[in-house]
């Protein structure tokens, strides 16, 4: 089994990235956060992989960071959660709010994730929000210092606006304290997810 990859970065993309090791091409599916974190194509990176063997393929899953790779296998023990969902519900929202979603029972929330049901997170809530506090995550509880509360009126408007971002693929961390930030300076009146998500398209840009 493959468990790590060190090479020089040919190509990447939101949802996966091909790495050569010693003229070797490995083509690994990967979450945005990890593609957060890649280098510059040509440049030198190196992922943990977890690789999945099936009758019909081979398929290597990578990530930055340990813990993010500890995350997805937890994910796959919850029942009806494939690796294409698991990297799905990484990317759906910032690691740190998934696991405060998990860890708090926040079913609403974690159903808005692009092919999470209302089921499917139950499920994870039931499966995971005792477990998640003992993996020792290294984003576990993480936010912002300015992030709006969960019973702040804003907060629904905010996790639609860092859902949206994350489909268009700005990074998690920047678009989450920029979303938090825009939020922060709004009352709740005209804090609506579409004028969230269209100021911080806005800077966003701007500082690419």
């Amino acid at each position: 089994m493959i468990g790590r990859l060190q090479g020089t970065l040919l190509e990447s993309s939101y949802t996966n990235c091909m790495i050569d090791v010693h003229g070797v091409g490995y083509d690994v599916q990967i979450p945005l956060s990890t593609f957060d974190k890649l280098p510059r194509t040509g440049e030198e990176t190196a992922l943990w992989i977890f690789t999945q063997v099936r009758e019909d393929a081979i398929t290597l899953y990578g990530f930055a960071e340990k813990d993010e790779k500890k995350l997805f296998e937890n994910l796959l023990d919850v029942s009806g959660i494939g690796g294409k969902l698991a990297l799905a519900i990484l990317s759906g929202m910032p690691l740190g709010s998934l696991c405060s979603a998990i860890i708090n029972g926040d079913v609403k929330l974690l159903s808005k994730i692009s092919g999470v049901g209302k089921r499917t997170a139950e499920r994870l809530v039931v499966d995971l929000h005792d477990r998640i506090p003992k993996l020792g995550l290294s984003f576990a509880g993480t936010s912002p210092a300015n992030e709006v509360a969960k019973d702040d009126p804003r907060s629904d408007a905010v996790n639609d606006a860092l859902m949206a971002l994350a489909q268009l693929g700005f990074k998690s961390e920047q678009a989450r304290e920029k979303v938090n930030e825009i939020a922060a300076a709004l009352t709740p009146e005209e804090c609506s997810s579409e004028n969230l998500l269209r100021l911080a398209i806005q800077q966003l840009a701007g500082s690419r």
